[in-house]
């Protein structure tokens, strides 16, 4: 009876040990959940970024009664200020239009005078700036957003550090996947893997054979699930573009992508091998 050694190359017969489309599924797959999360991560993180440069370095100042004399003497207190970049007062027919959704017509109205700052100085204190813009106009109140965007600097890195767990819960969900993999194709080519031992073949060679084409198929699979989250996410960018028109190709984590297919192909050369060096080491 001739033994089925599964072609020149391959006396294991691992293309058949080894199901090419099972196995590039499932990695594919995680590929896709790991760019997912790649992508959220970056996204959470140039998020939060933008909201600490720009709110951090904005405060509004409230000037009632705001009378021109008003308005200068606290414009010229404030450029006087060391940590202020910019100070300019706010158009009223802008607040207006600001108003209009919550307060409707607002013609008529007492409004405060309003001065946006910008702050050269992130690290400055904005009760101390308050103080003195009210040394020289009484009654002006200021308005820091830092209590806002620290919360929300808060919950972005709680979303961050969701992102990176569960790249790592994919990666470990990778590693069993083609551990299992490889223990089922062992199993099927017991026989040939014995036979291959008692020849004379190394552990470290037949555990090759196994990592090589595990590897092989990670990277094909990962490549696949990467090409359709890098569609899934397009798709996503050009809904959001009427929003955010400054976002195109550009804001994708191209880097993070990259390291996708690389992490894949190490994660299961790495498995496969500890896996096959394993068994091997407990036959008699």
């Amino acid at each position: 009876m001739r033994r089925d050694t599964g072609g020149r190359g391959d006396p294991i017969g691992l293309r058949r040990a080894l199901a090419d489309r099972l196995l590039m599924a499932l990695i594919g797959a995680m590929a896709l959940f790991a760019a997912c999360a790649v992508a959220g991560h970056e996204a959470v993180t140039q998020l939060a970024k933008r909201w600490q440069e720009g709110a951090n370095a904005a405060i509004t100042v409230q000037i009632p009664n705001p009378s021109q004399a008003r308005m200068e003497a606290a414009l010229a207190a404030l450029r006087a200020l060391p940590a202020v970049r910019e100070a300019r007062a706010v158009d009223p027919a802008r607040m207006a239009e600001l108003l209009r959704p919550w307060l409707g017509d607002v013609a008529g109205l007492p409004l405060p005078g309003v001065i946006e700052l910008r702050l050269g100085d992130l690290a400055a204190d904005p009760v101390l700036i308050g103080d003195r813009v009210a040394e020289a106009v009484p009654g002006a109140v200021t308005e820091a957003h830092g209590v806002f965007v620290a919360r929300m600097a808060a919950l972005a890195r709680a979303f961050s550090a969701a992102s990176l767990a569960a790249l790592l819960l994919v990666a470990a969900v990778g590693a069993a996947v083609v551990v299992i993999a490889v223990r089922a194709g062992i199993a099927a080519r017991r026989d040939s893997v014995l036979v291959l031992h008692m020849l004379g073949a190394t552990d470290r060679d037949i555990a090759g054979r196994f990592a090589r084409r595990a590897a092989w198929l990670a990277l094909l699979g990962a490549l696949l699930g990467l090409a359709l989250a890098i569609m899934l996410l397009w798709a996503l960018l050009l809904l959001a573009t009427p929003i955010l028109p400054d976002i195109g190709w550009q804001a994708l984590p191209w880097a993070g992508f990259a390291a996708i297919p690389l992490s894949a192909t190490v994660i299961a050369w790495a498995a496969s091998s500890g896996s096959i060096l394993l068994w091997l080491r407990r036959l008699p």
